[in-house]
């Protein structure tokens, strides 16, 4: 019997601990899923930069390598209309560092995309039906969320206000991830898009647990066993950890990120919306400090990515998006069954001992 004192994740996922390696576009692979799943948590595929040809193949790989509970991570945007005038406006802010780098101005720019869960994905969820498909930015609309429940996937999704979470149980979320702001990447804000109204994990957490009946994981700034600790004394049933499994073999991170997790200060991350064109928590870059890290001329997500990628050829570290979290300076290296393992040992023994 688990000494887990809520174990209401551990049930409802059928994992042994209530450990969940967030999934983190770019930077998870499945080998990252792997292990983290064989290790006891929950791994998960982040899919909104797959293809669903990637996604199929990917999946596969997964099943002939771990027959654990999975996760697959899915957005639920709605793509933004054209606006020509804005992209221009965008490019043209950009255009000193074209020059500086003696990137083509005039060259078309590349198109920056990540897609939203829709009929084609689903199909590959009916079709492989993972125990877990997590969204960010909300829920998609009903007739689809209707086809995943139905192949008997749990359902998670983020909520970064209170008022999020409980439109989130309402909608048929079977667990609530409680995102704090100290999160890293893309801040799962769906109800406003005001940051002033994002809130940090331990004010967030408690308030999240006391008004939805579901169980609620934590995530945010939790990278230690103080971090699982501390959750589960606020009321989380288990946690969600991102930036910590960066430091993992693993993780496919850039050069660039590799180094600017391991040498920034604990203070240089700042919330930004210059990579994508939706708040997202980095490493405070070049062009961060340079216009700012949130720029009203940004094109709405997922499209100010475009006009930065010729510049990031160039130029990685200075216009690459790092994404982490607040607590990154805890990160140590170690493989992601270590990880996923120690947090789960220490944190309970830290819990056995309150």
């Amino acid at each position: 019997m688990s000494q887990w004192p809520d174990t209401r994740i551990i049930d409802l996922l059928g994992i042994e601990l209530p450990i969940i390696q967030a999934p983190m576009a770019g930077a998870t692979g499945t080998a990252m899923v792997i292990a983290a799943s064989n290790a006891g948590g929950l791994g998960s595929m982040p899919a909104a930069m797959l293809s669903t040809e990637q996604l199929r193949e990917d999946l596969q790989t997964i099943r002939q390598h771990s027959q654990r509970p999975i996760s697959v991570n899915f957005f639920c945007h709605q793509p933004p209309a054209a606006d020509e005038q804005r992209a221009r406006d965008w490019k043209n802010l950009l255009e000193p560092y074209y020059r500086e780098l003696g990137v083509d101005f005039h060259a078309p720019t590349p198109v920056s995309n990540r897609a939203p869960f829709d009929n084609a994905t689903c199909e590959v969820i009916e079709a492989l039906r993972p125990e877990v498909v997590s969204f960010h930015f909300g829920l998609p609309e009903k007739s689809l969320l209707d086809r995943v429940k139905a192949t008997g996937a749990k359902v998670l999704s983020s909520a970064t206000t209170v008022e999020e979470a409980i439109w989130l149980e309402q909608h048929g979320c079977d667990a609530i991830i409680a995102m704090g702001y100290e999160a890293g990447g893309h801040r799962g804000m769906f109800l406003s898009d005001d940051l002033n109204s994002q809130v940090g994990l331990f004010a967030l957490l408690p308030q999240i647990v006391d008004a939805v009946k579901v169980p609620v994981i934590a995530a945010g700034g939790i990278a230690d066993a103080r971090g699982v600790a501390a959750a589960f004394l606020l009321g989380a049933s288990a946690v969600q950890v991102g930036t910590a499994y960066l430091f993992t073999p693993e993780a496919k991170v850039s050069a660039s990120h590799h180094t600017a997790l391991r040498t920034a200060r604990e203070s240089e991350t700042a919330v930004t919306n210059l990579f994508t064109g939706r708040p997202a928590r980095g490493i405070l870059n070049r062009v961060m400090r340079e216009l700012g890290p949130i720029n009203d001329k940004a094109p709405a997500f997922p499209l100010a990515g475009g006009a930065l990628m010729p510049l990031r050829a160039k130029g990685e570290a200075d216009f690459s998006n790092l994404w982490a979290g607040q607590a990154f300076t805890l990160g140590v290296e170690m493989t992601t069954a270590e990880l996923t393992r120690r947090l789960a040992e220490e944190g309970l023994a830290k819990l056995t001992k309150a």
